[in-house]
């Protein structure tokens, strides 16, 4: 009996989402695209120039201009981002500027770089897929993210580079609903740069917000300081501060590639909820993702959430750097003899008793990340983008 039934349940599973597919919902009063051959879906307006005969099928983008691609009223949900460009360089794509807007805020809940959004950390295009974000071959843009709205929505787009865009081609998924879910949360994305800092201090890739929401996930870019050498810069620890944490998180993680459900180092590979685009050793750049889908991350009055800069070596290339006056604090060292927690029992490092084995240690590295959440308010008090000089160095 009790082999019968997993077959079953799993049989009435399969029937449910088969139905989900070919019930109309209720609630939804049309389903269209925003693209150059139609501005904001318009019904019997797609197409006009050229006698119709893709006549609009892309624009440029000058440097310094904007263009708004949607820009509609009334509740409804973007369900699907797609573009291209001809340029897809990672000084274009960290130029690009990326911005949406709910419910006629003057403020926008995206404001971040284009590239970065679609989840290339560093703004490195590789072909790739994932539960939120894919590109088939590395040379488009595509997002999956539902995006309600109550009363109105806006997607601008920005070149703040010093050249012209020739082809830019999009379109924007969405359904237009009679009223809007008095549940729904509002989509948000925040970029975050951090080139240098204290030592200790952590990267903090999403600062606190205030509200009731939904962590989705973060993409995020690492170039390693070279002046490490060969050590590995990924130790720290994912720590997120929600719901009244303060100097201790509830939410600890293990180390940087145990974060995106990997361990001892890191390779490139790309899941749905958790991926390495970059993993170069010898340019000593990384960027990976993980999406918090089947592991749900919801908060009920405030959020914040950081990584730790740390890093780990053998002893005596940690020695060797320490000669050469690269900025370092050892923190734990793993040996034979155990392991020993250097902070609260500091040993020296130049002694010849200290244990031989793994150093970790306090670095300071180049992190940059885009963090995706959804919140109760269409805007937060989060500070806007970056200038572009800031964001492509």
């Amino acid at each position: 009996m009790k082999k019968m039934c997993l077959p079953l349940l799993l049989f009435l599973c399969q029937i449910l989402l088969a139905q989900q597919l070919y019930q109309m919902p209720e609630g939804v009063q049309q389903s269209t695209i925003s693209s150059f051959e139609n501005i904001n879906g318009i019904k019997n307006a797609g197409g006009k120039t050229n006698n119709t005969g893709k006549g609009n099928a892309f624009e440029d983008l000058k440097a310094g201009a904007s263009k708004t691609l949607l820009n509609v009223q009334g509740a409804g949900i973007i369900q699907r981002m797609w573009f291209t460009v001809r340029d897809r360089s990672p000084e274009m794509l960290r130029s690009m500027r990326l911005r949406m807007y709910w419910d006629n805020s003057s403020k926008p809940a995206v404001d971040v770089p284009f590239g970065d959004f679609f989840g290339f950390g560093l703004s490195k295009m590789i072909q790739f897929e994932s539960a939120l974000f894919s590109s088939p071959e590395g040379r488009s843009f595509n997002c999956y993210i539902p995006m309600p709205y109550k009363t109105a929505a806006k997607v601008l787009i920005t070149n703040e580079s010093s050249n012209d865009i020739e082809l830019l081609f999009f379109d924007i998924d969405f359904v237009s609903l009679v009223k809007p879910d008095p549940k729904a949360l509002y989509f948000h994305a925040y970029w975050a740069r951090q080139k240098t800092s204290a030592l200790g201090s952590d990267f903090e890739f999403l600062p606190a917000v205030k509200g009731k929401g939904r962590y989705l996930g973060v993409n995020m870019g690492v170039n390693a300081d070279k002046r490490y050498a060969d050590t590995w810069w990924g130790e720290g620890e994912v720590k997120i501060y929600k719901d009244g944490d303060d100097k201790l998180p509830g939410y600890n993680g293990t180390g940087s590639e145990d974060y995106i459900g990997t361990g001892w180092g890191l390779g490139t590979f790309t899941n749905m909820y958790q991926g390495a685009t970059i993993a170069n050793d010898s340019t000593k750049q990384y960027a990976f993702y993980r999406f918090h889908i089947p592991d749900q991350v919801f908060f009920n009055s405030s959020f914040r959430g950081t990584i730790q800069q740390i890093g780990g070596g053998d002893l005596e290339l940690v020695r060797k750097l320490i000669k050469e006056n690269v900025p370092l604090k050892p923190v734990t060292v793993q040996s034979e003899a155990g392991f020993n927690r250097l902070l609260d029992n500091p040993l020296d490092i130049n002694d010849a008793a200290f244990p031989k084995g793994w150093v970790n240690f306090y670095r300071v590295d180049d992190y940059s990340a885009t963090t995706y959440f959804y919140l109760d308010k269409p805007v937060t008090n989060l500070a806007t983008l970056p200038d572009v000089s800031e964001r492509i160095k």
